[in-house]
């Protein structure tokens, strides 16, 4: 139809509702005028006033409470990479904290402040290519002063689900004992789940439901009143497990670390427990698994086949690698756990904190700088950013993805 914009108003009714995210929307809205004044733009769901939840003892004694903030992965690219024989892209996460857009790191909690100088300050939608591939929940402190990050130290990864047509929801996490623990809005208590054969490693939506895997492997549904029902027996092997939904399967990745002192940093079994902060945990193999629901079974899985999985701290997703840069599929992408301070280089990435690259059939396993193909997914950002780009003045097409230089 070369007519777009005299499409029945029920019709574009009914093509919104079935998009997926809230990018997808605006990108909708942005076709035309008529669309735009069709469809209304959709209400943010957490904003920096909403979610102030009170923790209970045992939870944390030394803030006011918790505020619940989102960010979102994204992955931008050129309208027109589709028909290159070297598709570009740039993967990076979102925050919208206080009106204001901070750029992450895509897996891992470190916010990039050192952005290069030719990123500019807007990016205009209708020049790129954008896909939400993947969201995440994080739990803030609340002091009399600032948000902070110390919510970290007493819970780890947070997941969510909606209820009620979007105006109540309920939080999972793992609290540092490692139970589970529940909140729902509108309580003003966490509820700690005791059950707990083993500590948990990873929480996960999965089909509308809440996911849970411990230490061994045993993944268990958590229910909204509490109750664990086990969906997959133990499998053993490594030393962390994470859960991420590929092609529509529920997978188990399963990590085996050891301790390295840093490179080239020689340090004395005598005194390693006085210098625990020079020490990281680096993944050494990587196996991955689907579930196998009527079996309440783990089955190892050999081929992604065009699939890329990326492990991150506070998320985990999967794309096609036809949509990715230089990547071939059947791989995937992880954060390494050091535990000593991370700084940032002149370009605003990362040292002491690296992103590893897995690949299921050669096995090979190492840091993302051996993979120059694959690096450029990552930072620094395209040329083409920057060229692409331009301040717009119409604010309907922007209305939420502003990517906003800290200053």
């Amino acid at each position: 139809m070369e007519e777009w914009t005299h499409l029945p108003k029920d019709l574009i009714e009914l093509i919104s509702k079935r998009l997926d995210t809230s990018t997808d929307l605006l990108r909708f809205r942005s076709v035309c005028n008529s669309w735009r004044s069709s469809i209304p733009p959709k209400p943010p769901r957490l904003s920096s006033n909403s979610f102030k939840i009170l923790p209970n003892d045992g939870i944390c004694h030394t803030s006011l409470g918790f505020s619940l903030f989102k960010r979102r992965i994204f992955l931008i690219g050129l309208p027109n990479s589709h028909n290159q024989t070297d598709p570009q892209g740039w993967l990076v996460k979102v925050e919208d904290l206080l009106g204001k857009k901070h750029l992450f790191d895509p897996l891992s909690r470190c916010r990039s402040t050192s952005l290069p100088n030719s990123l500019p300050r807007v990016l205009d939608l209708m020049n790129l290519r954008i896909r939400e591939l993947g969201h995440e929940y994080v739990l803030q402190h609340v002091s009399s002063s600032s948000f902070t990050d110390a919510g970290n130290l007493y819970m780890e990864k947070v997941v969510m689900i909606w209820l009620n047509c979007e105006t109540e929801f309920v939080l999972l996490t793992i609290h540092v004992s490692g139970r589970l623990a529940m909140f729902k809005s509108g309580d003003k208590r966490w509820t700690i789940i005791n059950e707990m054969p083993s500590p948990f490693d990873d929480v996960f939506v999965y089909k509308g439901r809440f996911y849970a895997v411990d230490g061994t492997g045993r993944t268990v549904v958590v229910a909204l009143d509490t109750d664990l029902g086990l969906v997959g027996n133990p499998i053993f092997g490594g030393d962390k497990k994470y859960l991420v939904e590929s092609k529509g399967d529920l997978l188990l990745v399963d990590m085996y670390l050891t301790m390295d002192s840093d490179e080239g940093l020689s340090i004395d079994d005598d005194i390693v427990e006085y210098l625990v902060q020079y020490m990281s945990e680096r993944t050494v193999q990587i196996k991955v698994f689907k579930l196998n629901e009527e079996g309440k079974s783990w089955i190892e899985v050999k081929n992604l086949e065009d699939q890329v999985l990326f492990i991150g701290d506070d998320s985990t997703f999967s794309a096609p690698a036809s949509d990715l840069s230089g990547c071939k599929g059947n791989c995937l992408f992880f954060e390494d756990n050091f535990f000593y301070s991370r700084e940032e280089g002149d370009d605003g990435s990362v040292i002491g904190r690296d992103t590893g690259v897995f690949e299921l059939e050669s096995g090979c396993i190492g840091h993302l700088r051996n993979f120059p193909d694959y690096s450029k997914l990552f930072w620094p950002p395209p040329d083409w950013v920057a060229s692409t780009s331009l301040e717009v003045q119409n604010q309907n097409h922007l209305e939420e993805l502003m990517i906003e230089k800290r200053r």
